[in-house]
Order: structure tokens, then sequence, then C-alpha cells
């Protein structure tokens, strides 16, 4: 997993945990939007992480990797 995918699982997590110790409703809604929003660029991240090893595989094995 790449930092910048790492970063954005931490910062979902961190908004998740915000959202758990919130009392007032909009505060927790807010941080729960935000979770998601996070989580939305995490998979991504996490997807594209996948993809460029499965390239690199890929190339590496046709042998086109210097």
């Amino acid at each position: 997993m790449s930092s910048q995918s790492l970063f954005f699982v931490e910062r979902r997590d961190a908004e998740q945990k915000l959202a758990d110790a919130a009392t007032l409703a909009n505060v927790r809604d807010n941080h729960l939007r935000a979770a998601a929003a996070w989580d939305v660029l995490a998979s991504r991240s996490v997807k594209g992480d996948r993809l460029r090893a499965e390239e690199q595989k890929r190339k590496e094995e046709q042998g086109l990797t210097a």
C-alpha cells in the first residue's frame, strides 16, 4: 500500500473516531460524511496501487522493464 493510500485510510479512521466521540448529531454527521469521502479516496488509491503492481508484474514477465 502506498503512503498516499495509507494517509487516506488514516484520515478515514480518524474521522470515524471523531464521529464516534461526537455528542451532537450534526457534528457526528459531518464526521461520518468526511469518513465516507476519505473511504472513497482510500478505495480508489488502493485500487490504483493494485493495478500498478499488476502492470509492473506483467511488464516484468514480458521482459519490458529495464
